[in-house]
């Protein structure tokens, strides 16, 4: 019997979609506003999950607590009230599309979870537009 079990998430950042190796024209026929050389930013909201068996223990398939946690320490300190291009350094050379901050995110989290658990992470640019990166 395998269940998923979530927590929800929300950091405030700041970036800029841009390529080096492109023109300011390409950039801003690829990107438009996301290419603003001042930054901008969102709010994101993020769905972290794990999916796996349910501990006959304890009830848990992951002790929503501890995933809290993993997500304050690894995502929320690390990306919170950032600028994403500057300040984090998993982005120095990756463009932080919502694409590339879930696939970054995962990778933050997945050696704290159980490798028997599947862990799936959903982030929200906007509240109609999100991405999801399971592994």
């Amino acid at each position: 019997m395998r269940v998923k079990a979530s927590r929800k998430a929300s950091f405030n950042a700041a970036h800029r979609l841009h390529r080096t190796d492109w023109s300011d024209e390409k950039n801003q026929e690829i990107f438009g506003k996301c290419n603003n050389p001042r930054y901008h930013g969102h709010n994101y909201d993020l769905i972290v999950s794990v999916t796996g068996e349910i501990d006959q223990e304890t009830g848990f398939v992951m002790d929503l607590k501890i995933l809290k946690e993993l997500i304050q320490e690894h995502v929320e300190e690390a990306l919170d009230h950032k600028n994403l291009n500057l300040d984090v350094p998993e982005f120095k050379n990756l463009n932080p599309t919502a694409e590339n901050i879930a696939v970054v995110i995962w990778n933050k989290l997945r050696p704290h979870i159980d490798a028997k658990k599947e862990l799936e992470v959903v982030l929200y640019e906007t509240p109609r537009n999100f991405v999801t990166y399971s592994g």
